[in-house]
């Protein structure tokens, strides 16, 4: 069987697609989810992606091109939660944007002087729309008072945040499975840093992805309910060696 075959394609999970095939086929999957989108959608979620592409270039997540969690973030949205909502995919494509390439958004070649964050927010804001800024904005972590436990103050800006932001909630979940459910897919101490990390914070999803308003239809909910459930059982497998 050829698993670069577009029906085949469609049926593997988003980290067998990642093991067996590689950004190339994240990206193909990606181009099949948006096939159904309006031209005008398409065109402008390609030029996120390019973006998106360019920007982390340079970075990786342990054992792979940091792209494929942005594609893996956006293709969970479109496929399990069934949003295509065009400015919500761009800004997932572009979460990690703002937090660790302003630089590369504003075009300075030199990473030199604070992070140009607001430039940054305001060139997505210019370029795509204030709504894909703002979403960006809301799953884009704060500088971290030093002298304060950094993970508490990451899990605070995250309820904060999603408590206002029905939409970022969506992107934020799925952020949060790719780094959670997906800890069986990575190695090295970033396992038990993850587990110690997010753990911690699922109660809080659950209890936000509950809220009447956050736009999710209830199959959905219950979809993410489960994968939070299978996080919660990796991290204690974890943390309990």
């Amino acid at each position: 069987m050829d698993a670069t075959a577009p029906a085949y394609l469609m049926t593997m999970p988003l980290h067998a697609i990642t093991e067996v095939l590689g950004e190339q086929g994240l990206r193909d999957r990606f181009a099949l989810e948006i096939e159904r989108l309006p031209e005008a959608d398409r065109a402008v979620l390609g030029e996120a992606l390019e973006l998106a592409a360019r920007l982390h270039a340079e970075q990786r997540r342990v054992r792979e091109p940091y792209l494929n969690h942005l594609l893996r973030v956006t293709i969970r949205i479109i496929h399990y939660y069934r949003i295509t909502d065009r400015d919500v995919l761009v800004a997932a494509l572009l979460h990690d944007s703002v937090e660790d390439q302003p630089w590369g958004i504003v075009g300075q070649t030199h990473r030199s002087g604070p992070p140009p964050r607001e430039q940054a927010l305001a060139a997505l804001a210019e370029r795509f729309s204030p709504r894909v800024a703002s979403l960006v904005a809301a799953v884009t972590n704060p500088e971290y008072d030093l002298d304060r436990d950094k993970d508490e103050q990451y899990r605070a800006h995250v309820v904060e945040s999603l408590d206002v932001d029905p939409w970022a909630r969506v992107i934020k979940v799925s952020d949060f499975t790719d780094n959670g459910v997906g800890v069986i897919h990575t190695i090295g101490p970033k396992v038990r840093r993850a587990a110690t990390k997010y753990s911690p914070l699922v109660p809080a999803l659950r209890e936000l992805v509950a809220r009447a308003d956050t736009p999710l239809i209830g199959e959905v909910k219950a979809h993410i309910f489960a994968q939070f459930d299978l996080a919660e059982k990796r991290f204690a497998a974890i943390l309990d060696n």
